[in-house]
């Protein structure tokens, strides 16, 4: 169980990797990154558990990359090794039809507390409705989806990308599942670069739709995105790193250099997904 008031924050965004040999992929990627932590499981759960700080944490269930991934099991038994900081959420690709719509209903079972989709690595704009079927899970048990939006650093610096097509993490499309799914917590994953003014248009104008703010060091933050989480989005912003890739010790370094005002900062940093995730 984990005790909220005695955290000092809520990482949104933490992803559970392969411990193998490192890829082609992994080395592009912590290039990218200029940054790299343990991908340990128990190194990862003791770096959170010492700072005081719980988090959301997934796979990526997709192929396109060559990445080894963990099945969605190995989250759900992290996650309940270590009650007292994780929370599991699901990660499904919706080209798997029936059989990811059947292990969604499972993994909710099983205690997961959200879904997380990469469409540009999953290879699925997120208004098809092939994913739909899968929407409508998360949506009944009132689970929030997150969606990678925005440039993606797997694959930068590879020979065609690696085959990975940004084109899928322009936001636009996830404002018709918002319409569709008007009760469905939806969350924009990362800066939406190059998209971030219509990932803040679709943030505002639809009640239940959230940004994480992972997978881009704060001073790299837009004025407009800056401008809007201390105003209009200052309830619905939300702190979140992108371990291994990027850790929050320096994103938190890095965010107490930004012009965030004094009263939103516990809200980035914990509160916003307290309320989210209903802690």
């Amino acid at each position: 169980m984990i005790d909220v008031a005695s955290l000092t924050a809520i990482d949104v965004h933490v992803h559970l990797e392969h411990t193998g040999e490192a890829t082609e992929v992994d080395k592009k990627a912590a290039a990218y990154f200029k940054e790299g932590a343990p991908r340990d499981p128990e190194q990862m759960a003791e770096y959170y558990r010492s700072r005081k700080t719980a988090f959301v944490v997934f796979t990526v269930d997709e192929t396109l990359s060559g990445v080894p991934r963990l099945p969605n099991s190995a989250v759900v038994e992290f996650a309940r090794k270590h009650a007292d900081i994780a929370i599991p959420f699901a990660s499904l690709n919706p080209n798997r039809g029936a059989a990811a719509v059947q292990e969604a209903r499972d993994l909710i079972k099983a205690g997961v507390r959200g879904l997380k989709l990469h469409p540009p690595i999953q290879e699925f704009w997120p208004n098809d409705r092939l994913a739909y079927p899968l929407y409508e899970v998360f949506a009944e048990a009132k689970l929030p989806v997150v969606f990678h939006t925005g440039h993606s650093g797997i694959g930068t610096g590879m020979r065609g990308g690696g085959g990975i097509r940004l084109k899928y993490g322009n936001p636009m499309p996830i404002d018709d599942v918002a319409v569709d799914f008007p009760d469905m917590p939806i969350v924009m994953a990362h800066p939406s670069f190059p998209w971030q003014d219509e990932a803040i248009s679709i943030c505002l104008h639809k009640p239940q739709v959230y940004i994480d703010l992972s997978g881009w060091s704060p001073k790299y933050f837009s004025p407009t995105l800056v401008q809007y989480a201390n105003t209009l989005l200052k309830h619905k912003v939300m702190f979140g790193s992108d371990y291994p890739m990027l850790t929050p010790d320096r994103w938190i370094n890095d965010f107490k250099t930004v012009a965030f005002r004094d009263e939103v900062r516990p809200l980035i940093m914990k509160e916003n997904a307290v309320k989210l995730l209903k802690l």
